[in-house]
């Protein structure tokens, strides 16, 4: 399967100069944990609300005066739509992160894909195939009701 049919499109992404604040402020807002750091569409970063705690307010930044770029992971791993779910995963686990910044041929941002949204695909994977399995079982049940006792097996 492709990342194509998980990823985030609703990307959120800032400049590199808006402040630690702004980034704090737009991240509450909007329920994320994430932005991508972009200059003329392109990736150059990523920041989290870890990073803001951990490179910002842990090392007494004040966040109204201290640009993202001062803060944010650089250069970003990047994957294409058409990267298969499994190289995600092995690159996340390979590089110990938890998002991916999905980038289209030109390099430019189109969405971003995280540890979360590919769970959450194989969880409704795995309950579809619990419900075929369960049908698929009533279904021989009822099959072997109809059958003479010396016929079931």
């Amino acid at each position: 399967m492709l990342l194509n049919k998980v990823y985030n499109r609703d990307v959120v992404t800032v400049a590199p100069e808006t402040t630690v604040e702004a980034a704090a402020r737009c991240m509450a807002e909007r329920h994320i944990g994430a932005l991508v750091v972009v200059e003329d569409r392109t990736p150059v970063g990523i920041v989290t609300d870890r990073d803001l705690v951990v490179r910002a307010l842990a090392r007494g930044c004040p966040p109204a005066q201290t640009a993202v770029r001062e803060v944010m992971t650089a250069k970003p791993m990047c994957v294409s739509e058409r990267t298969t779910l499994a190289s995600a995963l092995e690159q996340m686990r390979f590089y110990r992160i938890r998002r991916l910044v999905v980038t289209n041929d030109a390099h430019e941002v189109i969405g971003i894909v995280s540890l979360d949204d590919m769970a959450a695909l194989v969880d409704a994977q795995q309950r579809a195939l619990h419900t075929v399995t369960e049908v698929l079982h009533a279904g021989h049940q009822e099959a072997l009701e109809g059958l003479p006792v010396s016929e079931r097996s």
